[in-house]
């Protein structure tokens, strides 16, 4: 590929371009909530739900989760469902309970606190 530039700062700047299309995306992870599970509900047509509090930020339904028991984390994944009063929604605010089913997780205990947060994908600069 050969190309023609009048002022070589234009040149610098398309090699600088190439060389950072060559390197690897960084992933930030950015945290939206914290939930803290109060209560364990087994529902017949739908399983086990965990009844919980946003102690601080939201949780949104699709968002990634970890959940932790004493400090370590037990599951990592994604929010299957979120409920408020009986209604499907889309996000539950801070101070408010909401019921949560988490993937394919089924083994929630009481006082299991769950971290809701997004993955950015960030291009990498020289």
């Amino acid at each position: 590929d050969i190309r023609l530039y009048a002022v070589i700062y234009d040149a610098l700047n398309d090699v600088r371009k190439a060389m950072e299309g060559l390197l690897e995306p960084i992933f930030e992870e950015h945290a939206l909530g914290r939930l803290e599970v109060r209560q364990v509900f087994n529902i017949s047509r739908i399983g086990v739900v965990a009844g919980c509090f946003v102690l601080e930020g939201k949780i949104d339904r699709g968002a990634r989760i970890r959940l932790r028991r004493g400090g370590q984390v037990v599951y990592e994944g994604t929010v299957a469902s979120l409920k408020r009063l009986k209604d499907d929604v889309r996000e539950v605010a801070s101070g408010f309970e909401c019921g949560v089913t988490l993937g394919d997780f089924r083994e929630y205990q009481v006082n299991d606190i769950i971290e809701a947060y997004t993955v950015e994908k960030v291009t990498a600069h020289l």
